[in-house]
């Protein structure tokens, strides 16, 4: 039987190749890793694929985390620690995830790519967490992944698979404000930050501000591509 196809939104940003240094659309190994782990078929998915063709050519899709997202998508001013705006791959990836949600595909939308859900369904953003919290614990040191613990709120699809409290690696300083339509929090971190949601009326939309990815635990890639498979054989 052929595996389920699990789209990976990438990146767009400069990065160097031996003498070059171009413009790229990459994605870290570890999204590709964890769902060849899980079973599926990763496929790479650019700032400027097509919508309708990508969204009819996979099973599931993963929107990945990255840069901060323009505070004019949710009618905001920019914070002075909001910062790496790139246009495109933000219009890009609310149109996916329009289509997407519109298709009811099975969806895990890790850090950024959560905000890219909120966004796409009405909410806005948090943009300085630390501005509420009072410290960085959600993003310590640039480049590293800090680590704390969510506790994962009873009868979600999230505690169905990672039970009522699970470690995470964050590296996050904005978050959620308002939600977006029909979503609703599953997970908090112990400084009170939303650090999950999902739509419970939908087949699989789960987006979490941490990186799964990064981590040892494959149950949120493994739960995706047993519901893409689904998706598949439908």
């Amino acid at each position: 039987m052929a595996k389920p196809v699990v789209g990976i939104t990438t990146y767009l940003t400069p990065a160097s190749f031996g003498a070059w240094e171009l413009e790229a659309a990459l994605v870290p190994a570890e999204y590709v890793r964890a769902v060849t782990r899980a079973g599926g078929a990763p496929l790479l998915v650019p700032p400027g694929a097509g919508i309708a063709e990508t969204v009819g050519a996979v099973d599931a899709l993963i929107f990945s985390g990255g840069s901060d997202l323009d505070p004019e998508l949710y009618g905001d001013e920019p914070h002075r620690e909001t910062i790496g705006v790139v246009r495109e791959r933000d219009d890009f990836e609310l149109a996916l995830m329009e289509a997407a949600l519109a298709r009811d595909l099975p969806i895990l939308a890790i850090c950024r790519g959560s905000q890219v859900l909120n966004i796409a369904l009405g909410g806005d953003l948090e943009q300085h967490v630390p501005d509420r919290v009072g410290t960085s614990v959600h993003k310590e040191t640039p480049g590293v992944f800090a680590e704390h613990d969510v506790e994962v709120l009873g009868e979600t699809r999230l505690a169905a698979i990672l039970g009522d409290r699970h470690d995470v690696k964050s590296h996050h300083h904005q978050g959620f404000g308002s939600l977006g339509r029909g979503l609703r929090e599953s997970a908090r971190a112990p400084d009170g930050t939303v650090e999950a949601l999902e739509d419970p009326t939908r087949r699989f939309t789960l987006g979490v501000l941490w990186h799964p990815e990064a981590g040892e635990d494959m149950a949120l890639f493994e739960a995706l591509v047993a519901e893409a498979a689904e998706y598949a054989a439908r």
